[in-house]
């Protein structure tokens, strides 16, 4: 079977999965999406080019060389991390493999068991410290992969921690509706909210249950966190608007099936006036976790939208590219490649998250 075959064959297999097609999702499906999936307009893919997936292949080369013998990646402080490992293995999904199947099978298996083998009783999964600033990162980014993993071969030993992981989710839920760092009914922020939600949404995709109330509580908070002039702040306090947060919220609204209402178009508008620049590591705007949300928030907008943002973040990321394959950021070049490579797949559409 030819490399082009197969990939048919799983996107055709994972669109079956997308959380589009579920008629019991959260929200009604005309109110959600506006019209039946099948008379929706595909995007194509011919964005991708020969340059494109040269890059992609160079990074994942470099993902692999890096992951260590526990499935693990990262390094210094965010050394055996669960959420840059939860992005590799996210990454090497959206290029077409699979647990045990395709060029990373094997990758996206250790990957998995990795976090399995830190997923603790209460449901929490964390191999990091627990007084580091972000905790519920790992853990949202670590249910996002095994949802993903779940909805394409089901295995009851993923079920029973994407079960309780998800269920601690749902517990620790604050009275304004959203997340924070620890797992604990304390404050929320925007950006660890976006985690939440959309490990929440793949958990629903792959049939696991999520209370309505729950993600209603949670587009309430994300609304009232969003400003005047479109962006979003980072608590519901106050504060300023910032691109990465303000894509954060975009994204959240398409994660509980809001598609077409003014808080997103006012929040795709401040985008758009917003592009941060590359920097050196990729610190001052927080640029790959900005785009990581951003490009998905111009992918479910589609259109123009879509056609025009991809190629200026494409040429950008491929001008920055380093000889072995990585990008970096003060986070780990693990972090910054696993984040580049999804960017720069989003095209492939294999990824159930990820589809219209």
């Amino acid at each position: 079977m030819t490399q082009f075959s197969r990939r048919k064959i799983l996107a055709a297999m994972t669109m079956g999965l997308g959380w589009q097609l579920r008629p019991d999702y959260w929200l009604p499906m005309p109110a959600a999406l506006g019209q039946p999936a099948r008379l929706r307009r595909p995007v194509p893919a011919n964005l991708m080019k020969r340059t494109t997936r040269q890059a992609i292949d160079r990074a994942l080369a470099y993902l692999a060389s890096r992951q260590n013998e526990d499935g693990s990646l990262g390094v210094g402080a965010y050394r055996r991390n669960v959420a840059v490992s939860g992005l590799t293995g996210m990454a090497f999904l959206a290029n077409g493999s699979t647990p045990g199947r395709g060029r990373y099978g094997q990758h996206v298996s250790r990957c998995v068991q990795f976090i399995l083998s830190h997923a603790q009783e209460s449901g929490f999964i964390n191999a990091g410290a627990m007084n580091t600033h972000g905790p519920m990162y790992g853990h949202g980014f670590a249910t996002l992969l095994l949802a993903e993993v779940y909805g394409m071969s089901p295995d009851l030993q993923i079920r029973k921690v994407l079960s309780k992981a998800v269920k601690l989710i749902i517990s620790i839920q604050n009275e304004d509706g959203g997340w924070r760092y620890q797992p604990q009914r304390r404050d929320a922020d925007i950006s660890v909210t976006i985690c939440q939600v959309m490990a929440l949404r793949a958990a629903r995709n792959a049939g696991l249950y999520v209370p309505n109330e729950v993600i209603d509580r949670c587009t309430d908070y994300v609304k009232r966190s969003q400003n005047a002039d479109g962006g979003f702040m980072y608590m519901i306090a106050g504060g300023e608007s910032a691109f990465p947060r303000s894509a954060a919220g975009v994204v959240a609204l398409y994660s509980a099936g809001i598609y077409d209402s003014d808080e997103v178009q006012k929040g795709l508008a401040y985008l758009r006036k917003n592009v941060p620049k590359i920097d050196a590591f990729g610190t001052a705007t927080h640029y790959f976790y900005g785009h990581y949300y951003a490009m998905q928030a111009m992918w479910h907008a589609g259109g123009d939208s879509w056609q025009q943002w991809y190629p200026r973040i494409h040429d950008e990321l491929l001008a920055n590219q380093q000889q072995n394959g990585s990008w970096t950021d003060m986070v780990c070049a693990e972090y910054a490649t696993a984040m580049a490579c999804l960017i720069l797949q989003m095209p492939n559409n294999y990824l159930p998250i990820f589809q219209r």
